[in-house]
């Protein structure tokens, strides 16, 4: 879900790195954040930050509804990024930081990759 939605943003084969945290739920309600980034073409080296996030209903009469919502959100250099994205995760309060993907692991078995 969240992946096509990022994919409609931008193309998958110009991802370079996908940071996944950890999915929280609560009260039925699952929600979760990807933070996307991707070569900037004007940009002197800097990527394109995308954050992307979903709420997917769990249980009760509207179970299996969704809001996903993806934002440019940045234009940065990698290192920068690395570093904020350590800094979430412990304002946050997780113990650990986002998982750090490849485009290819997210899009895994899509023809989408291909592109």
């Amino acid at each position: 879900m969240l992946a096509e939605a990022v994919a409609r943003h931008v193309t998958p084969s110009e991802i370079e790195t996908i940071y996944l945290f950890r999915p929280w739920k609560r009260d039925g309600r699952e929600w979760g954040t990807a933070v996307v980034t991707c070569r900037a073409r004007e940009g002197g080296g800097r990527l394109r930050v995308y954050t992307a996030r979903y709420m997917l209903v769990a249980r009760g009469k509207e179970r299996g509804q969704s809001r996903v919502e993806v934002r440019e959100t940045a234009l940065s250099p990698a290192e920068v990024i690395e570093r904020v994205m350590q800094a979430a995760a412990e304002r946050s309060g997780d113990a650990e930081p986002p998982v750090a993907i490849p485009p290819a692991a997210w899009y895994e078995g899509s023809k989408e990759v291909t592109g």
